[in-house]
């Protein structure tokens, strides 16, 4: 499990404050991030947890400012990077941080990877973008970060097409095309996801090797919850649209509090256990037509469930110094008496 220590007291390269990120449906607007709020301070891995639908992916791009024109948008809150918030930038000013100053890892390289253009294209136009760079030294720049992510040949294999390369070759090209210009944030979505276990670890040592090497803040999406021990310094777990944990990474595992939480850590496998049926989470997460108006999101699917569960929506609170849940089994987290948050 992750002993990493990089917490520290610089002030947070991102701020994510009371985010809501809705997708219009039939007409109406529907939220897919709802009143979501973090920080992240440079040099610290953050992973973000939870099922497929939970909101992980379409709270990334909202921090890239990457929604969907005309279907997705920022309905309220604030991400501030570096003290600018994105809502108030130009796509062109967008464009001069993105990249440069923020990356991203896409969930799929075959189709985030353009199919017509050579993998060197791809790679020095990244760096056209935001260096004063000639096309010879551009070459020999994406050579040394093809070198740099592991890849063999890179003298080839800059003239070669995605298609004529492995997943995992593939998505070592991503990574360099995302440190390209040596960002201060990477976010990483899924990165691991449809690659062979051997690869998937060369792929993490390889992301962890490169943010100890370039002191990067890194924010790492993903379903699996030994990925998250093995990176991450703090955890944030979402379940339909919201945070419900958020904890260091360390007391996440040993002392998990919402029952979400809980279930997602027993349907883990263990190495000393032969069973023949591994533990599921019942039912699945709401749609966003169908998310509930009041209440617990996840009150249909616990099994710790309460019948005020139904009535009153949780708050995000801190149960323990650093310990935040958003669950009516806690106290501290009850909203004032006859109080229905959303």
């Amino acid at each position: 499990m992750s002993t990493k220590t990089h917490f520290n007291s610089e002030s947070p390269i991102l701020e994510v404050k009371n985010l809501q990120t809705a997708f219009e449906i039939d007409g109406e607007l529907h939220n897919a991030v709802d009143n979501v709020s973090f920080n992240v301070k440079p040099k610290q891995i953050i992973g973000v947890v939870g099922e497929s639908g939970c909101g992980k992916s379409v709270m990334s791009l909202s921090v890239m400012k990457l929604l969907p024109k005309g279907i997705g948008s920022i309905r309220g809150g604030e991400v501030i990077f570096e003290g600018k918030n994105i809502e108030n930038l130009s796509d062109k000013d967008m464009n001069k941080i993105r990249g440069k100053d923020v990356s991203m890892i896409f969930q799929e390289p075959m189709t985030s990877l353009n199919p017509v253009f050579t993998i060197g294209y791809q790679l020095q136009e990244t760096l056209f973008n935001h260096m004063a760079i000639t096309k010879k030294e551009a070459r020999l720049k994406s050579i040394s970060l093809l070198k740099s992510v592991g890849i063999s040949r890179p003298e080839k294999i800059i003239d070669e097409y995605p298609h004529q390369l492995s997943g995992g070759m593939r998505q070592r090209v991503m990574i360099a095309i995302a440190i390209a210009c040596q960002p201060k944030l990477l976010i990483a979505d899924e990165p691991t996801t449809a690659l062979d276990v051997t690869v998937q670890a060369q792929i993490l040592d390889l992301l962890r090797d490169i943010q100890e090497i370039n002191n990067m803040a890194i924010i790492l999406i993903t379903h699996d919850l030994g990925v998250v021990a093995e990176m991450c310094d703090e955890v944030i777990v979402m379940y339909a649209g919201k945070i419900v944990e958020r904890t260091d990474v360390d007391t996440l595992f040993h002392n998990p509090k919402h029952p979400y939480t809980e279930l997602l850590m027993g349907a883990i496998p263990k190495m000393d256990e032969d069973v023949e049926v591994l533990s599921s989470i019942e039912g699945i997460v709401p749609s966003l037509k169908n998310m509930p108006k009041i209440g617990c999101r996840f009150a249909n699917r616990c099994p710790k469930a309460m019948p005020e569960c139904k009535s009153i929506s949780p708050l995000l609170a801190e149960t323990e110094a650093g310990h935040e849940v958003s669950c009516l089994l806690y106290e501290s987290s009850m909203p004032n008496e006859g109080a229905n948050v959303r």
